[in-house]
């Protein structure tokens, strides 16, 4: 009797630390959508013309926006952005 409540201590601590564990990861490093070209204009486009250009927008897209703006107009439409090079994703740290 008493290994067994033992064991199901054991095997609820187990559980326990798991299911936090799973919640952290969730938090942290669940997969994000990247945002659509409305999201972005809703957060970035101060003018209201449903363009990006280069000093409207902040982050990568700022940082890649001569990939981008493929038509070099200075700005980023819908079409350019759906045609747009996918970000690289950091290096995972190898544990060995």
């Amino acid at each position: 009797m008493k290994n067994s409540i033992v064991k199901l201590g054991v095997l609820s601590a187990f559980l326990f630390m798991v299911s936090c564990g799973n919640a952290q990861q969730n938090e942290k490093g669940g997969k994000q959508k990247p945002p659509t070209y409305k999201e972005l204009l809703e957060k970035m486009d101060a003018n209201k013309d449903g363009l990006l250009s280069k000093e409207e927008v902040k982050g990568p897209l700022k940082d890649d926006f001569a990939k981008i703006d493929s038509d070099e107009d200075g700005l980023i439409s819908e079409a350019e952005f759906k045609k747009a090079p996918k970000p690289k994703r950091p290096e995972r740290d190898q544990k060995q």
